[in-house]
């Protein structure tokens, strides 16, 4: 799916979304509440819509000898650092290649995507009168996001893309969410260590004000959030 599909695609679902939300605005959050676990999913069906980042990493210490010995990766706009034993995808964000019923890669799994600057923040430019100024201040509401916070549409809105922007991630209860920042990166990460697989949703922004996406998929459970703060801090953009 090429970028203009995936901005049409993103645009089509929040525009139908906000319309529907519009119109139940008289109600009150409770009916915007409503909406949302209806159209969506429920706290208990998805629970990550009602988390937000609880564990504050700065300036980890990368471990350098592991980040050495990662196979280079070089794509349109990204290079990269990955394990051996991946298969690696670069995607745009595609909603189904995120849900557990895909078959079109198992096992060990890598998906990377890119964007400019501002692409978030120039899809959505009536943010800015929110005072959501880029796309950093973007990535932190929605991953922040919470049904049981909805007062407004505005809350609303970033609960829906939470639920657009959350691959899988295995069994939700045992989800962290952390917000983390290096010396020319920040963002967010979503983890889930478990016997069945370890899972790594990672929002990253550079100093550019560049957006990666890495979503891991680590069935042999391999991986852990160490090794995922290294491949962190080897992806940058290319001209």
């Amino acid at each position: 799916m090429k970028k203009k599909k995936f901005s049409r695609y993103v645009s089509l679902t929040v525009v139908f979304s906000l319309a529907v939300l519009f119109v139940a605005k008289s109600a009150g959050p409770s009916l915007l509440r409503l909406y949302i676990e209806t159209g969506i999913g429920t706290c208990q069906k998805i629970p990550i819509l009602c988390m937000a980042p609880s564990q504050g990493i700065t300036n980890p210490g990368i471990n350098k000898e592991y980040a050495t010995g990662l196979l280079l990766y070089r794509f349109p706009k990204i290079e990269i650092s990955l394990p051996r034993g991946f298969t690696v995808v670069q995607e745009t964000i595609k909603k189904v290649y995120y849900k557990r019923r895909h078959r079109g890669h198992e096992g060990a799994v890598i998906y990377l995507l890119y964007e400019e600057p501002d692409f978030f923040i120039n899809l959505f430019p009536q943010l800015k009168k929110q005072g959501i100024p880029d796309d950093y201040e973007f990535i932190k509401h929605t991953m922040q996001a919470k049904i049981e916070e909805i007062k407004n549409l505005n809350d609303a809105f970033f609960v829906i893309m939470k639920g657009i922007f959350t691959p899988d991630l295995g069994e939700q209860k045992q989800v962290k969410m952390a917000q983390f920042a290096m010396s020319d990166k920040k963002g967010f990460i979503n983890y889930n260590l478990n016997k069945s697989g370890n899972y790594f949703d990672c929002n990253i922004i550079d100093k550019a004000g560049d957006f990666f996406k890495i979503y891991i998929k680590d069935k042999s459970a391999r991986l852990d959030l160490e090794k995922v703060l290294a491949v962190i801090s080897t992806v940058h953009r290319t001209n």
